[in-house]
């Protein structure tokens, strides 16, 4: 039997602003899924990060499959009333469509998925962030996977050395294209470094691997809320699963990259550049301007689809320097105010309000 590991998660209301999930929100997911774990869904977490409620659901019906995203989508509705009867913030901010039509992409929420067989031992990461977009995860997954500087199993282990292929997704044109490493990975960085753009969608193992050519390793959520709403609506606050070992990075390769507080777009109005700051789900509770952005990880061992754990992995004292890295950025940045690169490039800030002001004042400017 093969296992589906899926995360889909929504921004159904905040507390307070866009702070927090209330308490509320998060018994009523754990009381839905309850219902249907045996049945529809092998097993289940409720997980958060930020204002955002992160269902993550094993179950063997594969990826994109119509009763799971149901499920969920009918989980997102139900939490939206209690956030509207409590007045949360934004209460079904990620929920743009009036009725379910078959699956969630394309819809608000966001979904990384993947379908595998279990190995003897299963370690995953399901990473989830808030007050940023996709793009956030380019840098750390393309360190996984192809940079040897970061996981050393690229060099020692010989079942990795053939590196990884990497699907990455053109968000404004809506096309992929999939590049080698190592051979294609200079033209990979030439495209996953305009991360606003062209943003990682899955790993797949190259020759030689233990894990099968055919089974994605690693899925990230790559839902652009604003160009569904074609508006501003929320940054899209990305997740992403990751499998360790046994001819896949380790553990610990897949979170080191976490130790560098990277500069991501999101933050306050998803209109900033702010550092990425690993935290656990206490503290993933972004209140500096609405920031700076965070990323949670929490590490599962599957046994037939059943979620052991999680280990809330970024609680370590480990990460201590780096978030006090990303506090001193966040210094830095924050002295920006409204100047680039604090705030984004224009052409990034294309569904904010920022194209009101051009129109209000179209008319006062003069030819030079």
């Amino acid at each position: 039997m093969k296992t589906t590991l899926s995360i889909i998660k929504a921004d159904i209301g905040g507390y307070p602003g866009h702070c927090s999930v209330h308490p509320d929100l998060i018994k009523l997911a754990n009381e839905k899924l309850q219902e249907v774990k045996g049945r529809e869904i092998i097993d289940f977490h409720v997980g958060r990060c930020g204002d955002d409620l992160d269902l993550i659901i094993t179950h063997d019906k594969g990826v994109d499959n119509e009763k799971i995203h149901k499920i969920a989508w009918d989980v997102f509705v139900a939490g939206t009333e209690v956030a509207k009867k409590l007045k949360l913030y934004g209460a079904g901010q990620d929920l743009l469509k009036d009725s379910f039509s078959g699956n969630v992409k394309g819809m608000g929420p966001g979904v990384a998925e993947l379908e595998f067989e279990e190995r003897k031992s299963e370690p995953v990461v399901c990473y989830l962030m808030d007050k940023t977009d996709p793009g956030a995860f380019n840098l750390p997954i393309y360190r996984i996977f192809a940079d040897p500087f970061n996981s050393p199993g690229l060099v020692i282990d010989p079942s990795m050395q053939g590196g990884f292929r990497f699907e990455v997704y053109d968000t404004v044109e809506g096309r992929k294209i999939t590049f080698k490493t190592p051979e294609e990975t200079y033209s990979m960085l030439a495209f996953i470094g305009s991360r606003s753009r062209y943003v990682i969608k899955r790993i797949y193992p190259g020759p030689g691997n233990k894990v099968s050519e055919e089974e994605a390793v690693a899925c990230v959520s790559t839902e652009k809320l604003s160009q569904v709403a074609g508006q501003y609506v929320g940054k899209d606050d990305p997740v992403a699963i990751v499998r360790a070992q046994s001819g896949l990075p380790a553990l610990g390769e897949i979170l080191e990259p976490f130790a560098f507080p990277h500069l991501v777009a999101g933050w306050m109005r998803g209109s900033h550049q702010g550092p990425m700051m690993p935290c656990s789900v206490e503290n993933a509770m972004p209140t500096r301007l609405d920031g700076p952005p965070r990323v949670v990880a929490l590490g599962f061992q599957l046994a037939e689809g059943t979620l052991v754990g999680p280990v809330d992995i970024f609680r370590d004292i480990a990460y201590d320097y780096t978030r006090q890295k990303a506090n001193e950025i966040a210094e830095y940045m924050r002295r920006h105010g409204p100047f680039e690169p604090h705030r984004l490039p224009e052409e990034e800030l294309e569904y904010t309000n920022l194209p009101k002001l051009q129109e209000k004042f179209r008319n006062r400017f003069t030819k030079i």
